[in-house]
């Protein structure tokens, strides 16, 4: 009996001492991972800004074309470009998903007109189905060249 009480009181000194698994938010979380390039001849050349995401519950995304979730905002002039993510998952299906996300930004451009290079950074977010909204993301600064 005596070993029992031992051996019970050892299961629940170790469990009591496991560091608990962080639950993973319902709420997606984006973060920066690359720009295509540092420097981007303007009206020539494509900037690809590449996030990755986790969702906890696989709501990320969208079949609905009209509906956009995903935002990226020119620190410029604070003009605020709407995309759409499709649908990541199966509709009800609470699963965890996460990947990379590119986002392709063409006809980027000089916004002051006597100016021969600009720069330029983006912050990014996404919103999920259930309209949980991402933390916001900055790119590096970019520079733009005529």
């Amino acid at each position: 009996m005596k070993r029992l009480i031992i051996i019970a009181s050892l299961a629940v000194w170790a469990f009591s001492c496991n560091d608990e698994l962080e639950p993973i938010a319902l709420s997606p979380e984006i973060t920066f991972v690359s720009v295509s390039n540092d420097t981007i001849v303007q009206f020539q050349e494509v900037l690809t800004i590449t996030i990755s995401y986790i969702d906890g519950d696989g709501d990320l995304g969208e079949n609905d074309p009209d509906i956009k979730n995903l935002f990226v905002t020119d620190s410029r002039n604070d003009v605020t470009f709407e995309f759409r993510i499709p649908q990541l998952a199966p509709a009800g299906s609470p699963i965890i998903i996460e990947g990379n996300l590119p986002i392709e930004l063409s006809g980027v451009a000089i916004i002051n007109s006597g100016a021969q290079t600009e720069q330029v950074s983006y912050t990014i977010s996404v919103i999920d189905r259930a309209g949980n909204q991402s933390n916001v993301v900055s790119t590096p600064e970019i520079t733009l060249i005529r």
